[in-house]
Order: structure tokens, then sequence, then C-alpha cells
């Protein structure tokens, strides 16, 4: 299944009614995942740009993209930033495929 590392930065709005009610966002995100056919790998809180930082796989991009949306409509997430991750056989596999590319960069 393929695996995608999503950061997330409240907005003041969010940081305020963690602020006013402690909770385990991720605990709570988690079941939203699951349902989406996903599992959270790893979990961290962070500081600095991104608040949440989470390591999750999911069935496929729309699946993943599915979480971003509805993530994003809550309206108390001001980042949102998904990154598709590569295992080290895929990295290769793609390093092969780049290196049989017909591609030809423009004249410079």
């Amino acid at each position: 299944m393929p695996h995608y590392l999503i950061q997330v930065g409240y907005n003041t709005s969010g940081l305020a009614g963690l602020v006013k009610e402690p909770q385990d966002r991720i605990e709570k995100v988690t079941p939203a995942i699951e349902a989406l056919g996903g599992r959270v790998e790893n979990a961290y809180y962070a500081f600095g740009e991104y608040d949440i930082v989470l390591i999750c796989e999911m069935p496929d991009n729309a699946s993943a993209a599915a979480f971003a949306l509805a993530v994003g409509a809550g309206g108390t997430v001001g980042s949102y930033k998904t990154t598709v991750l590569l295992t080290p056989d895929e990295a290769v596999q793609a390093m092969s495929k780049a290196g049989e590319s017909s591609y030809k960069p423009a004249a410079g």
C-alpha cells in the first residue's frame, strides 16, 4: 500500500481550540484514516511550521486526497502538505526508468 507523509499546521482557531480543550488529535483522526482504508504508521507532534506529522498508508492517491479535503474543510488547519513516499525499491525502479526516458532538456 502506498505511504504518505502528512504535515499539518493549525491556524489560530485550531490552536485556540486545543488550548481551550486539550486533546490528542492523532487519536481523534486515526479512525477517519482507517475509514478510508488507511493506517497510521507513525505520528508525532512538532513545533515550527507544522504541528503534526504523520506517516500513513493509504490505498491510493484518491483516498489520501479525500483525507486532505476533509481536514481542509474542517476550518482549523492553516497548512496541510501531503508527500508521496517511495520505498527504496520503488526509488531504484524510478531511477532505472528515468535512465530509459526519451526526455531531452530545453536548449539553454
